[in-house]
């Protein structure tokens, strides 16, 4: 016995799975569950949406809609980003105040994500999204009518936006982990995940242009994803059927009861990969919240700094900051998407722990980067494109990976609930308040001394620079994810699947003999 803990403490951390006597008894169970997803996969169209009622064709034709909308809501939040400097000198106001805008936003956003998470797990999922998204168009449009005098007001509105969000990227998620399984469930997540990598470039794109074309209104920057809401409400109610939760994964006649909301987060927090992969996301939401809402603004003073002596008859000079950032992130994004999806799921096969593994990698190696692109940026542009760049994509690997990570070790009745209190820790300790703490400590810098586009440019330099750090943070978060992982799935599949209770725990089990060795199995399951 000695022998063989010797040998399984020795385990290698990046090349074998958890092996302790009590997950061997379930090993078979689990080896028949991973060959039953893996035809599940190459069926396609096959059993797996015999059991929605849903076919192939339709269930893909869901998960583009969903993506359209996701999309929308992300072009939405970073077209104000897009037009920052324009708000700052149209409501004379601070970066401290301009931190504001996406921090109400987010707070909102965070608040109301519980709520409407309880209301996914319990109730008709496409109507609470249809409200919501009707909801975020009408209050859109009316915020871009305010007047230069009502800044409150403004900040206002952009709460209230958070209404209509938090109503659909609770639930979205889990309509296509109830459509699909295994590896296919992983791409189409990937595929609904794009949306925010392009939706950020576009809204940045949309900002600058449309701010450009209007002859410097930003106004009307704010008055184009309103009238596309409408498309994305019509195509709800027209489009999308509600698949039943949970079927795909269930093996037995049990079927899945719904318990309590308390009793949900008590679970949930018991969870240890949950609460890991979800420390990890906030140091994610921290980070891209801060370069989303400064990125462009950032840029902008440092081209302002790096080009003062010089005359502006380059064409480098030309380029809109906004236009640069956004063509960036959505490229990076898509980039990043894609290839977190395809390395986890080929070194998945290899090792079970590596999701948590990849999305450690990424935020570890884009720490450096993204300090790199603050420190040249008073030197290089183009250097300061390329760590962007570099940063953003090893950034934009935890996207899609951090989704599938939660759907599988959270049972199907409690993910709308898993994903309202992911998101609001989050966006809680992430971006609620990261765009305003960068914007209070550039201002501190710059406290008590003469203003100049120098001093501007490095009070935003520095208070930047905490990402980095805060991203480091992030990969310790994921690494831990990676000791409990594999437990943690192996029990939501067999509770998913009816083959086991939540009741049942290590202690209620007893020691039968097994081909020569000792095996734990539920009392239930012992006939007396």
């Amino acid at each position: 016995m000695a022998s063989r803990h010797s040998v399984g403490d020795a385990t290698p951390f990046l090349t074998q799975a958890d092996d302790t006597e009590e997950e061997h008894s379930r090993g078979l169970e689990t080896k028949k569950v991973d060959e039953e997803e893996e035809d599940d996969d190459e069926r396609g169209d096959g059993d797996v949406h015999l059991l929605t009622g849903i076919s192939y064709r339709h269930s893909f034709a869901i998960v583009l809609i969903l993506f359209y909308v996701n999309l929308l809501n992300y072009m939405d939040r970073f077209t104000v980003a897009g037009v920052l400097p324009n708000i700052e000198d149209a409501f004379k106001i601070q970066d401290s105040q301009s931190g504001l805008v996406q921090t109400v936003f987010i707070v909102s956003y965070m608040v109301l994500a519980p709520v409407f998470g309880y209301l996914g797990d319990r109730y008709n999922r496409k109507y609470i999204m249809c409200f919501g998204i009707s909801f975020w168009s009408i209050v859109t449009l009316c915020s871009s009518f305010i007047p230069k005098e009502y800044y409150p007001l403004f900040l206002f509105t952009r709460g209230l936006v958070g209404v209509g969000e938090a109503s659909y990227s609770t639930i979205a998620p889990t309509i296509i982990a109830d459509l699909f399984v295994a590896d296919q469930r992983s791409r189409m997540l990937s595929i609904f995940y794009f949306a925010i990598p392009v939706g950020c470039g576009l809204g940045y794109i949309a900002g600058s242009q449309v701010t450009k074309a209007a002859g410097g209104d930003w106004h009307w920057a704010l008055r184009v994803t309103p009238g596309l809401g409408l498309i994305a409400v019509l195509l709800l109610i027209f489009f999308v059927k509600e698949p039943p939760r949970g079927a795909v994964e269930r093996k037995s006649e049990r079927s899945l009861s719904h318990t309590s909301w308390w009793s949900d987060i008590k679970e949930l927090l018991k969870n240890r990969s949950f609460v890991l992969s979800t420390l990890g996301f906030t140091t994610v939401a921290f980070v891209t919240g801060a370069l989303a809402l400064w990125g462009p603004t950032y840029l902008m003073r440092a081209r302002a700094v790096l080009y003062a002596d010089q005359q502006c008859d380059q064409p480098i000079c030309n380029y809109k900051d906004s236009f640069l950032f956004g063509g960036i992130t959505v490229v990076t994004g898509l980039l990043g998407v894609a290839s977190g999806v395809e390395i986890s799921k080929r070194y998945r096969k290899i090792n079970p722990r590596g999701d948590p593994i990849v999305c450690a990698c990424g935020l570890l190696g884009s720490a450096p980067f993204l300090y790199l692109s603050l420190v040249f940026a008073d030197s290089s542009l183009v250097a300061t494109y390329i760590f962007i760049f570099i940063g953003e994509t090893l950034l934009s690997l935890n996207w899609a990976i951090v989704a599938d990570i939660l759907l599988y070790v959270v049972i199907p009745t409690r993910r709308s609930t898993a994903e309202a209190l992911q998101i609001m820790v989050s966006h809680l300790l992430g971006d609620a308040g990261s765009p305003y703490l960068i914007g209070v400590i550039s201002d501190a810098v710059q406290r008590g001394k003469p203003d100049s586009f120098l001093l501007k440019f490095r009070s935003l330099e520095y208070a930047l620079m905490l990402c980095s750090f805060v991203g480091a943070i992030g990969g310790a978060f994921f690494l831990a994810t990676a000791l409990f992982i594999e437990k943690d799935r192996k029990r939501a599949e067999l509770i998913s699947q009816g083959l086991e209770t939540e009741d049942d725990s290590p202690e209620d089990r007893i020691v039968v003999p097994k081909r020569g060795r000792s095996t734990k199995v539920p009392v239930s399951s012992v006939l007396i």
